[in-house]
């Protein structure tokens, strides 16, 4: 009945659908009710689940900590264990090094006790040693003081027998020796007085030879002549037509830029090469050889050779001036001061070449104030500068000594060395002793045999007087002259000359030397004698 009234309402709610099209309907939503509360039932079952895994989670999470933590504990208690028992062995062994390390003192101090006791008791018996060596020292003492006591009553009771028997007392017999003794010491100190002074003199005379001989025989500076003309060899005459040029041009453009002369005369494969500059006359030279050597000769080809020769000269003397100034041992010269020096490779001073002339006097005003006690540094580098005025004459006005001053006032030398360099041709006056040795170095540098051509004739003719003088002595067979002058060696007559008397015969020759002649440093006299045995067999 109950269905029937649900159709009829259905029918009556859906007129048109049929009854199979609403069962569709309800089956259609029951299902879709049926997923709602399955989806619903899930969704509850999920949350259920997950709420359930999370508690677990979180249960086994608490327990892993308490696991960490009671792990961590006995971890934590295991090192604590660990390093008490680490810190016990190490108590322990800090322990053992110091009871060794006392057991070890112990026994040094006992055996430092030993050594003081057996030194102690070497000191007592020295100290008994002693005491019984006093005792016997004033023993000794004694007697001796009772033995002079008696001495002096004998000397008491000779001296009365002797005032008895002189008549005169002691005063007065005193008195009488002391006048007596006191001009007889008069006379014996004036004459020691005199040869005191004679011996000071003759040894302060002999002592300034010896340091100015040895100076400069220990200064050794080869010399070279030089003038003021270079010759330039040639290959062949041909040569001397390519030099010349068309109408002169080559040998224009060589004079123009070298500013040297050249000559070409009648002189066979030779040019010569003339002017008072002799840097300038040095580029010449180089150039004209490299210029034969090269074979091209025109003038853009000279230009080039002469900037060659320029550059190559300008290296050369910046290396002569640096080896002079390490052949002297005089450092922080200035760089143009090092050039101008090498210069002087260039220069000559009447024969003599002014580079190694300046050396030569460096070293021998060093050494002669090291022999007296003075500045060596000082000296030898005022007498390396002391000609330096002679790289610049040729340019400039004034005397070399004023052009000196000049260029080392101007690359900042000290006073002092402008003082010692000045004084060498006595133009200025000497401020310290340095000066003087620059002065006297330079005058035997100038004046020393061979030095300068200018001498030549001079020291030949010295040689020969210096001969002459020892054979013209009586007793002398022949003599010889050698080392530059500095020594004679003489042959003596054995039949008229001893052995006895060839002291006295050089003695002779030496003063004879000395009265005639003018010589710089001193001249050994070496007399020689020999006895010959002459027989012939028949």
């Amino acid at each position: 009945m109950n269905i029937r009234n649900a159709d009829l309402s259905i029918k009556e709610a859906f007129p048109k659908v049929s009854l199979e099209e609403v069962f569709i309907i309800i089956n259609i939503l029951f299902w879709i009710v049926l997923i709602v509360v399955a989806a619903a039932a899930g969704l509850l079952f999920g949350y259920i689940m997950r709420k359930s895994i999370g508690e677990k989670a979180i249960g086994n999470a608490e327990q892993t900590a308490k696991n960490l933590i009671l792990d961590a504990e006995k971890h934590a208690e295991s090192l604590k264990k660990e390093q008490i028992l680490e810190a016990k062995d190490e108590a322990l062994r800090i322990k053992q090094e110091t009871d060794e390390e006392i057991k070890q003192r112990r026994l040094e101090i006992s055996k430092s006790e030993r050594r003081l006791i057996q030194k102690e008791e070497t000191i007592d018996k020295k100290l008994e040693s002693i005491e019984q060596k006093e005792a016997n020292i004033i023993r000794k003492e004694k007697n001796i003081t009772d033995k002079e006591d008696e001495l002096q009553e004998a000397i008491n009771r000779q001296n009365a027998e002797l005032e008895k028997i002189s008549g005169y007392t002691k005063e007065e017999a005193k008195q009488i020796l002391l006048s007596n003794i006191e001009k007889d010491i008069r006379t014996e100190a004036s004459v020691l007085i005199r040869e005191i002074e004679t011996e000071a003199r003759e040894n302060a005379d002999q002592k300034a030879k010896e340091i100015i001989t040895g100076a400069v025989q220990r200064c050794a500076a080869d010399h070279v002549a030089e003038i003021t003309v270079s010759v330039v060899p040639l290959p062949n005459d041909e040569m001397k037509g390519r030099i010349i040029g068309r109408e002169g041009r080559n040998i224009r453009a060589i004079e123009s830029m070298t500013g040297i002369d050249l000559i070409i005369d009648d002189t066979p494969e030779a040019v010569v090469l003339s002017g008072f500059d002799p840097v300038k006359r040095e580029v010449a030279r180089l150039s004209l050889e490299k210029l034969i050597v090269d074979g091209r000769i025109h003038p853009s080809r000279i230009e080039e050779m002469v900037n060659k020769a320029e550059k190559e000269v300008a290296n050369i003397i910046k290396e002569a001036g640096e080896q002079a100034c390490f052949d002297t041992g005089v450092h922080n010269l200035h760089p143009e001061l090092i050039k101008l020096l090498g210069r002087l490779k260039y220069r000559t001073s009447y024969g003599q070449n002014v580079l190694k002339h300046s050396i030569e006097v460096s070293l021998l005003a060093g050494l002669m104030a090291s022999e007296l006690g003075l500045d060596p540094k000082l000296a030898k580098r005022a007498g390396l500068v002391h000609d330096i005025g002679k790289a610049v004459d040729h340019e400039r006005e004034g005397t070399h000594v004023d052009l000196g001053m000049e260029l080392l006032q101007k690359y900042k030398e000290p006073q002092t060395i402008i003082d010692t360099m000045c004084t060498h041709h006595g133009d200025y006056e000497a401020k310290n002793l340095e000066a003087v040795l620059v002065t006297a170095a330079d005058a035997l540098s100038a004046a020393r045999p061979g030095a300068r051509m200018e001498t030549l004739e001079t020291y030949i003719k010295r040689l020969q007087q210096l001969e002459e003088i020892a054979n013209t002595t009586k007793g002398v067979d022949h003599s010889y002259a050698i080392q530059a002058g500095r020594e004679i060696r003489i042959i003596a007559k054995p039949d008229e000359v001893s052995d006895k008397d060839i002291a006295f015969l050089a003695r002779e020759i030496s003063k004879k030397i000395e009265s005639e002649m003018e010589y710089p440093g001193q001249i050994k006299v070496n007399v020689l004698r020999e006895t010959r045995a002459v027989d012939y067999a028949k």
